[in-house]
């Protein structure tokens, strides 16, 4: 086979290869309606392709400890399995009655046997029977493509793919799933920084 014939048939190859989609990077702004800055907001794309994308993460913890959980808010893929260690001398009663996944850990000390798994996007809110100011919440994502907002509320998501995609971002002050934002976004190299205001 001649040099020339070679060269052909790679080029042909590579035309015959799917394209390649570029990964590039998304700033977002996220301010209260005063325009003050939001820390803390969960911001996150989502699309077709997105939820295709999605691994559940490796377990994951929120652990009890001085009457509070920690994280307060836990951002996790579709499908990953949570679990509840209570470092507390005294008992926890873990509950959630949140659509996305409703469940109760009754009384217990240690780190309980059966974890939970949370199949379905969506937010659950959790709290605990005994200690009413023990509040957290599960941020359960249908994509792989999010962050959270520092204090100067700029959430940078790297490695992300150009395509058309909806941002949204949630934070723990929005009341209803109404008040979470859905905004169209094209995404590519020349996209500039998005700012988002919350209610």
């Amino acid at each position: 086979m001649n040099l020339k014939l070679s060269l052909n048939l790679l080029l042909a190859a590579v035309f015959l290869l799917p394209p390649v989609t570029l990964a590039t990077q998304l700033q977002v702004q996220v301010q209260h309606s005063s325009g003050q800055p939001v820390a803390g907001a969960v911001v996150f794309l989502e699309s077709v392709s997105a939820s295709a994308a999605v691994k559940p993460a490796a377990t994951a913890n929120i652990i009890q400890r001085n009457t509070t959980f920690i994280p307060e808010v836990l951002v996790i893929p579709r499908g990953t399995t949570v679990t509840f260690p209570n470092e507390d001398t005294v008992r926890h009663h873990v509950y959630s009655f949140s659509p996305i996944k409703q469940f109760e850990i009754k009384l217990y000390v240690g780190t309980p046997t059966d974890p939970v798994v949370f199949e379905q996007s969506g937010v659950a809110a959790l709290g605990c029977n005994i200690h009413d100011q023990m509040i957290a919440w599960v941020v359960v994502l249908d994509t792989p493509y999010y962050s959270h907002s520092n204090d100067d509320g700029l959430a940078v998501l790297n490695d992300v793919p150009a395509g058309d995609y909806t941002l949204r971002v949630w934070h723990k002050t929005l009341l209803s799933e109404a008040d979470v934002p859905n905004l169209p976004l094209s995404l590519n190299s020349k996209t500039p920084l998005q700012q988002v205001k919350l209610k």
